[in-house]
């Protein structure tokens, strides 16, 4: 239960938009968080006593286009990238001809397109190649294996 009818002081009216920029979904103007607060209260003062507050930690209050958020640090936001490995479907075609590779393997290009019935495009092998699923070997004639 919010009790709006009292004045509170600076140290309140900080605490209080600092709930409301910590809970918003997105950036929150000056009216915005003032529609929210007792009347008569300035914002202003209370987001430049945030601003001091947060600077140089590892959050930052910054206003960008007239609207007030929480970001983390510049040179922290190294911190924050997560490298990771999305997975890669094989296509219909690409299974096909990995199966065919499988069961017949060592299998030249004519082979494949032989028992699949329709031509190889160069990039289902190349995908497959680039994935690690197979190799090429030998001389003139291209053979593809495990």
């Amino acid at each position: 239960m919010s009790d709006l009818s009292f004045q509170p002081d600076e140290a309140e009216i900080e605490r209080r938009v600092e709930a409301l920029l910590f809970a918003a979904a997105g950036p929150l103007s000056a009216a915005e968080i003032a529609a929210r607060l007792p009347d008569n209260v300035n914002v202003a003062r209370a987001l430049s006593g945030l601003r001091a507050r947060y600077e140089g930690r590892g959050v930052e209050l910054e206003c960008v286009a007239d609207r007030w958020r929480f970001r983390t640090a510049p040179d922290l936001a190294f911190m924050m990238t997560e490298e990771r490995e999305e997975p890669r479907r094989l296509s219909k075609a690409g299974l096909e001809t990995l199966a065919i590779i499988a069961y017949h393997q060592p299998v030249t290009r004519a082979e494949i397109e032989s028992v699949r019935g329709v031509s190889l495009s160069k990039g289902t092998l190349d995908l497959l190649l680039e994935m690690g699923f197979v190799r090429l070997r030998g001389g003139g004639a291209r053979r593809a294996g495990p």
